[in-house]
């Protein structure tokens, strides 16, 4: 339920945005809708996980659990865009501990045979959540206040509450702890340097983003530094002296930023490339979270008898072969774009059961929460790399295609939004040369997107098995 109520959250806030909008104004914090939510809790994943470490997990989810219900709550009542973008922060801080937390208590609670197919029937929540979430959203800014989309989580939040209470009991052992706060404030400044970075880099231009970039490198610089000689590191540095640790997180961080293309970008080509409605651009990015959760159930049940190796290796080849079906065959139709969104979610599917199961496989107890938030967390910073590298890419072939018709100036996205309907096309804007822009734009994002669906091939390619390169446990 838990899982469940985040990964709705997501589907739900989208759809409704457009109408929660118009209702409150502020449309040039409109991301900053999402960006807040994504930037706290990429931030928080692995503080969470350390934390859960040292304090023990109960605790620490059911924190998140409350954080998660009072922001939701805040949410709904928000006045204005600028206090509902405060609010998603504070939402975003609790969600950093539901996922990571989630995932680590299956990892404490299930044997190995156990835990894969666990990991696949939790796999399947996303995939539930990804076709419910935009028909709720849209059956609670029709017929009820925009406030449900955020209050729709506090009975399930409740519930989770109490259940965890009575049921979920944990022996944690007592000993002098000694908290590396240096670390976990050098992690700080450094992940939300770079999510920034990542996340308003578009907005912020080069000159804006270089020293959010600087900033980072020295506080990731600083933080090696101090986690290498802290008796109780908030980053177990050591974890990346493993070789399977080490190609499972690339793997990850590459399969994001390739996932990322397919969810900002597809749904785009579907209507303004081939000219078909939302709906039609819906169903076809709506296939790749459908391969996701059946992926992952079938590698639940075959884990243990197939083993992480082959498995993994499935799943890279999975990416990549998916990634080159949409950028060759995209552009023959709405099928063809949702086969290869299937592929790539069966892919993703493979991957991510595979790697969270044979990570926590690897490692003890007292690294547990750290090294699956760490693996959470490269999806995150991948799909925030995604959508900055694409969404570059995307407005320089617009920007263009405009200078080559007089319009250098106009701003792209709106010209965009013309072609897809929303708005009437500027005065002297060749529509037909913006279409001939945004094909070519769209056609070097997936390219570039089977680039990276290449490199998580390739990292996959290289993973061991789970006995070997096993990290030292403290």
């Amino acid at each position: 339920m838990a899982m469940f109520m985040t990964a709705i959250e997501a589907t739900i806030v989208a759809t409704a945005m457009p109408s929660i909008a118009a209702k409150l104004g502020g449309l040039a914090l409109y991301s900053w809708v999402f960006s807040s939510y994504l930037l706290v809790q990429a931030v928080s994943i692995p503080i969470y996980g350390k934390l859960s470490d040292t304090f023990g997990r109960k605790r620490l989810f059911i924190i998140g659990i409350a954080i998660f219900l009072v922001a939701s709550t805040l949410c709904g009542f928000a006045g204005s865009m600028a206090s509902l973008v405060a609010f998603r922060f504070m939402q975003g801080l609790g969600a950093g501990a539901i996922q990571p937390l989630a995932t680590t208590l299956i990892g404490d609670m299930y044997s190995i045979e156990e835990r894969a197919r666990v990991q696949g029937y939790v796999a399947s929540v996303w995939g539930v959540s990804a076709v419910l979430g935009p028909l709720a959203g849209a059956l609670i800014v029709q017929y009820l206040p925009w406030a449900w989309v955020f209050w729709i989580n506090i009975p399930f939040g409740v519930a989770c509450i109490a259940l965890l209470s009575r049921h979920l009991h944990e022996r944690i052992e007592h000993r002098e702890r000694n908290i590396d706060y240096a670390g976990a404030g050098l992690m700080l400044v450094a992940l939300s340097s770079l999510m920034l970075a990542l996340t308003q880099g578009s907005r912020l231009g080069i000159a804006g983003a270089a020293p959010l970039v600087a900033l980072a490198a020295a506080a990731f610089w600083l933080l090696l530094r101090q986690e290498r000689r802290a008796p109780d590191p908030v980053l177990h540095v050591e974890l990346w002296n493993s070789r399977l640790i080490r190609q499972a997180n690339l793997a990850t961080l590459s399969a994001g930023v390739t996932m990322m293309g397919l969810i900002g970008f597809l749904p785009v080509f579907v209507q303004g490339v081939l000219g078909h409605t939302a709906l039609v651009a819906g169903l076809a990015l709506c296939m790749m979270s459908i391969g996701w959760p059946l992926a992952g159930y079938v590698t639940g049940h075959v884990l243990v008898r197939v083993g992480a190796p082959r498995l993994a290796r499935a799943g890279g080849i999975a990416v990549f072969a998916g990634s080159v079906i949409v950028a060759l065959l995209a552009g023959k139709g709405p099928l063809a774009a949702g086969a290869g969104a299937f592929v790539v979610g069966a892919g993703l599917g493979i991957l991510n059961t595979t790697f969270i199961v044979t990570i926590q496989s690897s490692v003890g107890w007292s690294q547990r929460g750290i090294a699956t938030a760490l693996n959470l967390l490269m999806r995150t910073v991948g799909n925030a790399l995604g959508a900055a590298v694409f969404g570059g890419v995307l407005n320089i072939a617009l920007h263009r295609f405009l200078a080559a018709q007089g319009e250098g100036a106009a701003p792209a996205m709106e010209n965009l939004q013309s072609l897809l309907g929303g708005a009437a096309p500027p005065a002297g804007v060749d529509m037909a040369a913006l279409h001939a822009g945004l094909a070519s734009g769209l056609d070097n994002v997936f390219w570039i997107g089977t680039l990276f669906g290449a490199a998580t091939m390739a990292a996959s390619w290289r993973l061991p098995g789970a006995s070997q390169n096993r990290p030292q446990t403290q």
